[in-house]
């Protein structure tokens, strides 16, 4: 943890070409992709588990790993397993050991941050957001489900199904839905659009809404993906207090406050916040989830008591000449000294944040006319039920959503007066059930099991404004669904530099960041 390294580069631009890689390249690789994530996400859990053990870990030959028992050291009411996994750190800033000891010593996180910071100023934001990259899934296709279902290309994904997307140049990305995380295909196709949103984006969101990643992991807010000079990045957006959740205890022991620190919790998460909101990492994301950054393991390692410093100093950031404070910290466990704050890299002001956007609603029919074709709009169906004059037509409502005929051949969809079916040779026809069943009998077993019940009982499952993929099955299961403990905690540094690179394709940079400081930054491991 000792060790400085340079922090991630911005995002170089994307190749000039226009065209997207191909939906079936996606479906065909995705499945060999989780497979290896699985057994890397397994070798990082096991060295970063060995971390928190007080292990020396060292590989040999033969693909055999030993661990040697090393001792851990510090006072009697620190968490000695804390002090050995985050290191002495950079000693810039405050003190995380120095804060826990003032704080059982009687101070107030104020009194704890004006010595490590003398001369900044306590301010309050309003509620904004903060875009975070998710380091562990660079290189990776996104592979996403919710317990409550997602939005994703304009579409909802149920409950027991996964949306897997990949980043394409042009900035959007090619998505497959699938019945759990490594299923059957049930809807491919790409959009303008690259986020997979929950339920509900807003704030402090229940468990069975977050987003969870197919290795185990869970988020809050939204996910998405964009290209990295040329590579896949994912990225996290959610709320700032969100995202504190899950960084106070990654970056403190949450016991602490058991033993006389919540004081230095609370320290903890003004200072946590206003390192994140003055951050300008990336053309497209304020900051990272590593010790590059400030460690951020989603929601794995959440606990009420960091959830209360969190909500106890809900908006409140340090401020120099009214800039937030880009307020760097480290374990320090000699305690630290105060930092000269005119050192520190300040970010936007408190006005300039980017108020909390709301969250896009689907549209009305988004699915496309064939599978490979782009959800850029209104579909062949949705064009053909316009014509017929809509719910007001001899046609009435949907009464299910968008879905695949046998063999991929085209698309059909279900209306309380009747069928209308779209291919590539024939365009979009209205039929009756009967001619549906004709055409593709196996829709009564398969996608269309619930699509014959609604046949048959007018007003179906779905509601007529949002389109769904059919045939949802159990939450994803055994390989698909896997926990393991968070990282240790680690600590912010100095800043080094700005990114050059031009905003990469994808996911543009929120507009609060254009006034925040050049933040490329490098911070002990």
């Amino acid at each position: 943890m000792t060790r400085t390294e340079a922090a991630p580069t911005g995002a170089a631009p994307p190749p000039d070409r226009s065209d997207s890689a191909p939906v079936d390249g996606v479906v065909a690789g995705f499945r060999s992709r989780l497979r290896r994530r699985h057994g890397e996400l397994l070798r990082r859990r096991h060295m970063r588990r060995a971390a928190l053990l007080g292990l020396l870990v060292v590989p040999v030959t033969g693909g055999i790993v030993v661990a040697f028992a090393v001792p851990m050291f510090g006072s009697g009411t620190r968490n000695a397993a804390y002090q050995a996994a985050a290191g002495p750190g950079h000693g810039r800033g405050m003190s995380q050991v120095g804060a826990f000891d003032q704080a059982t010593a009687g101070a107030t996180a104020d009194g704890i941050l004006a010595h490590y910071y003398p001369g900044a100023q306590l301010g309050t934001t309003e509620p904004t957001t903060v875009r975070v990259r998710l380091t562990v899934y660079d290189n990776e296709t996104l592979d996403v489900y919710s317990d409550s279902g997602l939005t994703v290309a304009g579409r909802r994904v149920v409950a027991g199904q996964a949306a897997h997307l990949t980043p394409t140049p042009d900035g959007g990305a090619n998505v497959v839905v699938t019945i759990g995380c490594d299923g059957d295909v049930l809807w491919q196709g790409s959009t303008d659009d690259p986020w997979a949103y929950p339920a509900d984006a807003g704030p402090d969101r229940p468990e069975a809404e977050h987003l969870k990643v197919c290795d185990g992991s869970s988020f809050r807010g939204a996910l998405g993906v964009t290209q990295d000079g040329g590579h896949p990045a994912t990225v996290n957006q959610l709320d700032v207090e969100d995202y504190l959740l899950g960084v106070v205890p990654a970056e403190m022991e949450a016991d602490w406050a058991d033993k006389g620190g919540a004081e230095a919790l609370r320290a903890q998460a003004i200072a946590a916040r206003s390192y994140a909101l003055a951050e300008h990492r990336y053309p497209y994301a304020q900051t990272c989830d590593t010790t590059d950054c400030q460690m951020y393991p989603g929601t794995d390692k959440e606990d009420p008591r960091t959830v209360d410093a969190v909500h106890a100093t809900a908006g409140q950031v340090l401020l120099r000449d009214g800039h937030i404070l880009r307020t760097e910290y480290s374990a320090a466990p000699g305690g630290g000294q105060p930092i000269d704050i005119a050192t520190l890299e300040v970010g936007p002001t408190p006005a300039e944040l980017e108020a909390a956007p709301a969250v896009p609603e689907a549209p009305a029919a988004p699915a496309p006319a064939v599978p490979e074709q782009a959800v850029r709009g209104n579909s062949a169906i949705d064009v053909k039920y316009a014509e017929s004059g809509g719910a007001a037509g001899p046609l009435g409502d949907p009464m299910g959503p968008e879905s695949l005929l046998p063999g991929k051949v085209g698309t059909f969809r279900l209306y309380q007066g009747g069928v209308i079916i779209a291919t590539p040779t024939l365009g979009a026809q209205i039929v009756d059930y009967a001619r549906l069943l004709q055409i593709a009998p196996q829709v009564s077993q398969s996608g269309g099991e619930n699509a014959g019940a609604q046949a048959a009982a007018p007003g179906g499952t779905h509601s007529p404004g949002t389109a769904a993929t059919p045939t949802p099955s159990p939450a994803p299961t055994g390989q698909q669904a896997r926990t393991g403990p968070a990282d240790p905690a680690g600590t912010p540094a100095a800043a080094t530099g700005s990114p050059a690179d031009p905003p990469a394709a994808g996911i543009a940079a929120p507009d609060h960041t254009a006034t925040a400081p050049a933040a490329a930054a490098s911070r002990p491991e």
